[in-house]
């Protein structure tokens, strides 16, 4: 392992290059967002607040909203804790509703259900209320995603909840899964091995016929020391992990330390850095941003903290950085992420994450530039939120930030991202705080679809519904 290093210094509202130049991009529209109508998933969802968020609706759940040929699939909790998958023609204003035989175990915001599509086979595949321990697996009948209009939508056209990876045990402590396909049609799943604080980033794969472990990819070893104290125990946060269409896989991160000895104070979070490696082999290596490797799935030579040219923007642990927040690729598969945190100019120690993201978080667009190099814009709005954004960018490559509540912020290409303004200020919505949205359906139909759930408190169920905005044609 090799010191660390930084890559990279981001400047706050430093402009950058457009991302594609010419005639044709100036040409090219700026962003903008057109309602389009709001579909009711469920009037009664369960409702419960662990972690600040919500099981229906947490932002490491890839993907609770999905698109493929035609159809758009929607999974949550019901008020009596089934698991339900919903789908629905495009454009439709009715779901029909499967439920998948498992009911949520515990009132942890963790145990989300993601979903994930192999095209190989055209199953569709759900992975399940798991929190570092163990998970739940359920995938349909093959060709059930192939040929959606021909095939009924039953409970048997779904297997049997299973308790592995059908026969392959992964770990005992499971946590994140993350479903993301390969160019060549198989499918990946993220997860993490372990616990906060302690854990590893790991792969699995499925070529159609059966599921192999690639191993775990980042270390939770290694000596991190800040101006206050030490660690030696963490785990790599990812903000994503996704394919461009060149093919090359992307992931932004964040560390998050284990002891507390490097905070200013103790009320804080021991996340520091933003991070980004990529592959080219479809995640056995692992790239710097320098094209180093840095890490090798299921080796002993995994990514850690003190691998150089890992940092894109270098951040102390006392600004309560946000983990597991966004990412996204353009059209020339340079990749922007956003991430959040108390900036400085509101005191260089947060003393209560939840309040002090609140009342002063600030998002931010970190994007590679033309010129290859790494550039960060604050979007100016107040998170108002302790909860994460996510990020979108349309055909034109404009990026879309829709933050808590809602609300969607917006930049253009053609300004290097750095005109950021409000196009929908979440009126009328009351939606909890954070949301999710379908990152497969706008390459189809250049279509916004944003999954909210409506405030409530308590426990009292609340309606969970999808919102549809228009995007520059």
């Amino acid at each position: 392992m090799k010191r660390r290093t930084l890559l990279a210094t981001a400047l706050l509202g430093t402009v950058a290059a457009p991302a594609l130049a010419g005639t044709a991009r100036a040409a090219a529209p700026g962003p903008s967002v057109t309602r389009a109508g709001t579909t009711t998933l469920d009037s009664q969802a369960i409702f419960f607040v662990s972690y600040d968020g919500l099981v229906n609706n947490n932002s490491f759940q890839k993907n609770a909203l999905l698109t493929h040929k035609g159809y758009q699939y929607a999974a949550w909790y019901t008020a009596d804790r089934n698991a339900v998958i919903g789908r629905r023609v495009l454009g439709a204003s009715t779901w029909s509703t499967v439920k998948v035989g498992h009911t949520l175990r515990y009132d942890d915001s963790h145990n989300v259900i993601s979903m994930g599509v192999s095209k190989t086979d055209g199953r569709l595949h759900l992975h399940m209320d798991s929190h570092s321990d163990g998970f739940t697996y359920v995938k349909s009948v093959a060709g059930l995603m192939d040929n959606p209009a021909g095939l009924s939508w039953t409970a048997s056209r779904f297997g049997a909840p299973q308790s592995t990876l059908d026969g392959l045990a992964l770990t005992s402590q499971f946590t994140y899964p993350q479903f993301v396909s390969t160019p060549d049609g198989k499918l990946q799943l993220s997860y993490r091995v372990g616990v906060s604080g302690n854990g590893r980033n790991a792969l699995a794969e499925y070529n159609g016929t059966s599921w192999t472990v690639l191993g775990e990819w980042s270390s939770s070893t290694g000596t991190y020391t800040s101006e206050h104290g030490s660690s030696s125990v963490r785990n790599m946060y990812l903000h994503g992990i996704d394919y461009d269409r060149n093919g090359r896989l992307h992931s932004f991160f964040t560390w998050r330390e284990q002891n507390g000895a490097v905070l200013c104070n103790s009320g804080g979070l021991t996340n520091h850095d933003t991070g980004y490696v990529y592959s080219d082999d479809r995640g056995r290596t692992w790239r710097n941003d320098a094209g180093t490797v840095v890490g090798t799935t299921g080796t002993s030579n995994t990514v850690a903290v003190t691998d150089s040219g890992l940092v894109i923007d270098a951040l102390n642990p006392d600004h309560s950085l946000m983990n597991q927040e966004s990412q996204a690729t353009d059209s020339a598969g340079r990749p922007h992420a956003i991430i959040s945190y108390v900036p400085g100019r509101f005191g260089q120690c947060t003393t209560d994450y939840v309040a002090d993201r609140t009342a002063n978080g600030r998002a931010f667009h970190v994007r590679k530039t033309a010129a290859a190099t790494w550039r960060k814009t604050e979007i100016p709005i107040a998170l108002n939120s302790s909860q994460r954004t996510r990020l979108v960018l349309d055909k034109y490559d404009n990026a879309y930030a829709i933050l808590p509540f809602g609300r969607i912020a917006a930049a253009s290409a053609a300004s290097g991202h750095t005109d950021w303004t409000t196009l929908f200020d979440g009126g009328g919505l009351d939606a909890f705080g954070e949301v999710l949205v379908d990152e497969t359906r706008i390459a189809q139909d250049g279509v916004l679809s944003v999954l909210y759930q409506v405030r409530s408190s308590g426990t009292t169920p609340s309606a969970l519904r999808v919102i549809d905005f228009g995007l520059p044609a």
